[in-house]
Order: structure tokens, then C-alpha cells, then sequence
């Protein structure tokens, strides 16, 4: 019975019948190039936005166009590159009443999940850690596209969009800047070149 069912299979395989198993690209995230940035936006105070991003991150992330609830990402932040073209404010926000980037010099997100929604667009779930506290997050994602670059390469890019609550990782952005800044915003453009 088991030799039938390997013919079976060789033989549907052999005519097309079976489609073979999907396998993700892996890519690496291209800071290099400047192709992928980790931006910000809070409220100052309920009266503007303060806009910020981070410098220095790496990651590596895997997709797969024809199945991508296969997707996953790993990007490992630099929160002592923290620049919001302001170097006063950026002494203030690293110091240990905010992000503490003396003593947690960076933050890490790993997915859990990638769920398709509709035609480019998902909902990526993972953990995100921050301030040595780790708790789940989902980020909003559209496929911008995929393609090849003109130096020979692969590339596939992304945007993300997710809204965190600082103080699930122990910082009450609310006590120091107001109540309107209890939310941070974020904006993640990711573009990848394929291994």
C-alpha cells in the first residue's frame, strides 16, 4: 500500500497535478542603501506632532509571493540612535524617565503571524520588545511590490503602520508630555534584497 501510494504521488507529481510545496525568499533589510526607515509621531502637549526616527536598525525578513501567510521578519532597533533633528530633546527622551537607552540600548521585534486581509495588504502580529518589556503587537502592512533592481538583484518593499501604548512597556509618555500622548504612532517603509 505504501509503494502504491509513492507511485501515486510520482506520477501526479511527474504530470503537474501536484503543485509543489511554497518556499519563502529570504531578504535582508536594506539600511544600507537607505532604502528602509523606522519613523515616529507622537502629540506634543495635544497641540502638534513630534516627529522622530531611529537611525540605526538591522533585520532580515522572509516572504513568499504565492503563499504569503508564510511571511515572517526579525528587525533588531539601535534606540540610542534615536534622532528627532533636535540634539537637546533627544538627550532628554534617552534619558531614564523615557527610553533609558543607557541601560536598554535596544528594542527588537520578531513576528508571530502575517494574515492577509485582501489583494497587498495583512496584519502582521509579533512581539515587540521595549524597555526589557515584551508585549504583542499588530502592525497594519501593505505590499508596495517586488521586483528586479538595476545592479541584478531581488527586491521586495513593504509599509507598515501600527499605534503602541508606551506605557504597556513602562513608559507613560501621558505624565510627562499629556494625555494626548499616550499613543505613539508608528510608520515602518521596509524594502529588502533577496539573499
Amino acid at each position: 500500500m505504501k509503494k502504491q501510494l509513492i507511485t501515486f504521488l510520482c506520477l501526479c507529481l511527474s504530470l503537474g497535478v501536484v503543485a509543489p510545496l511554497a518556499v519563502a525568499d529570504d531578504y535582508v533589510i536594506d539600511t544600507k542603501g537607505a532604502h528602509a526607515f523606522i519613523q515616529f509621531r507622537v502629540k506634543h502637549l495635544g497641540y502638534s506632532w513630534l516627529y522622530g526616527r531611529f537611525d540605526k536598525f538591522s533585520g532580515e525578513f522572509s516572504y513568499d509571493e504565492k503563499a504569503p501567510e508564510n511571511s515572517r521578519i526579525a528587525v533588531t532597533v539601535d534606540v540610542t540612535s534615536l534622532n528627532t533633528n533636535h540634539a537637546e530633546r533627544e538627550t532628554h527622551l534617552a534619558a531614564p524617565k523615557f527610553l533609558n537607552s543607557k541601560q536598554y540600548g535596544s528594542a527588537s521585534f520578531k513576528s508571530t503571524s502575517y494574515k492577509v486581509t485582501e489583494e497587498g495588504k495583512a496584519i502582521l502580529t509579533g512581539d515587540l520588545t521595549l524597555l526589557g518589556v515584551t508585549k504583542a503587537i499588530t502592525i497594519d502592512i501593505e505590499h508596495i511590490g517586488g521586483g528586479k533592481d538595476p545592479w541584478g538583484g531581488y527586491r521586495q518593499g513593504f509599509e507598515g503602520r501600527a499605534t503602541i501604548t508606551p506605557k504597556d512597556f513602562g513608559l507613560d509618555m501621558a505624565k510627562n508630555l499629556g494625555p494626548a500622548s499616550a499613543k505613539v504612532e508608528l510608520l515602518l517603509s521596509i524594502e529588502g534584497v533577496r539573499k
